[in-house]
């Protein structure tokens, strides 16, 4: 019997190249479902990340704060208010460089046209009465001026020379007739307290010393007059 060469019988399937081709699909969709995964929960984390930023945020604008930034009370380092707090229009209080005296509306002055030269104001403390129009141009600075009047004890006005000399951007001097035994003056901001001890005193550094309110961020508080003018 002959064979005709032009009908072949047909073959048997390949099983092992069905099977490798199966796994390979396998393996791919497995990877697929893995990176799919991966994928949602990094996602899911990101999500969450920004969910709790923002809460935080929201957090930090309700304690103390007032809305238009400009009211009777501000927030310490932990968003409380402070007691007392006295707040002037940042935008009337002139800026100019004049030479002579002020008659500033406030006693210490809290901002206004000043003197073209700063006093120092890195933990500097003074023992004499400043004059108003060079310790004004250190607020405008950024910086806390810390005042005692002829009523604070003794033991206040070492305790506040103390911190005062630990804290950049701060100065301290005697001011004769303010208002209460020690008063801290910033750029528009003040507040009057009885002793070293009152919370305020923490709370007006934290919140004040290159404050928000600081109209020359940046600018520095070393390089002006090292003493008293006389």
């Amino acid at each position: 019997m002959s064979f005709d060469h032009r009908n072949p019988q047909p073959q048997a399937p390949d099983t092992r190249a069905r099977s490798t081709r199966n796994r390979a699909i396998a393996i791919g969709l497995s990877a697929a479902v893995v990176a799919g995964l991966v994928a949602f929960g990094s996602f899911l984390l990101l999500e969450n990340s920004a969910a709790d930023e923002k809460s935080d945020n929201a957090s930090a604008a309700q304690d103390g704060k007032h809305p238009d930034g400009h009211g009777g009370s501000h927030g310490d380092a932990k968003g409380g208010a402070i007691e007392g707090l006295k707040s002037w229009d940042a935008t009337k209080l002139g800026r100019r460089h004049v030479a002579g005296t002020v008659d500033y509306p406030m006693k210490p002055p809290v901002g206004g046209d000043h003197n073209a030269s700063w006093m120092n104001c890195d933990g500097d403390v003074y023992e004499r009465a400043l004059p108003d129009v060079n310790a004004v141009h250190s607020l405008e600075h950024g910086a806390v001026w810390v005042t005692y009047s002829g009523t604070a004890a003794d033991s206040d006005v070492t305790a506040l020379a103390d911190r005062v000399k630990k804290t950049p951007f701060t100065l301290m001097s005697p001011y004769a007739g303010q208002e209460g035994a020690i008063v801290l003056s910033a750029w528009g901001k003040q507040v009057a307290v009885d002793s070293a001890e009152d919370p305020r005193v923490d709370q007006f550094l934290a919140e004040y010393v290159q404050g928000a309110q600081t109209p020359e961020p940046g600018a520095p508080c070393t390089g002006g007059l090292a003493t008293v003018p006389r």
